[in-house]
């Protein structure tokens, strides 16, 4: 890997999933496992991504994101975002600790509804 891939994965992994935000545990593309590739080509730099769904809202976000980041980089002269339908990601592709930290946040909430609805109940 060169250098200059280098600076766009530090870059990318400073791109947070919107939906990951949401609901509290702020992950990376990187994290989430949704970067699938790098490629740069005399200082064009297409970024590869793989979605969640095939009903993301957020490509609009991420294009601006990444665009924004990576475009910023010496060396890098353009940008572009490609992504799949949506239907290839698992989270068994996310890193093991943000697979943690995500199943962490779901016992969280769980136990948060079920205190609350035994207390109305």
């Amino acid at each position: 890997m060169s250098a200059l891939e280098d600076r766009i994965r530090e870059r990318l992994d400073e791109v947070v999933d919107p939906c990951s935000a949401a609901n509290g545990t702020d992950l990376s593309i990187i994290e989430m496992g949704l970067l699938d590739a790098v490629d740069i080509d005399e200082g064009h730099v297409t970024v590869s991504m793989r979605l969640t769904t095939p009903f993301c809202m957020q490509l609009p976000y991420f294009v601006e994101e990444i665009d924004e980041r990576v475009g910023a980089i010496e060396g890098v002269t353009s940008v572009t975002l490609e992504t799949d339908e949506g239907v290839d990601w698992h989270t068994g592709m996310m890193a093991e600790e943000a697979q943690q930290q995500r199943q962490k946040r779901k016992a969280a909430r769980r136990a948060e509804y079920f205190d609350e609805t035994a207390a109305d109940g």
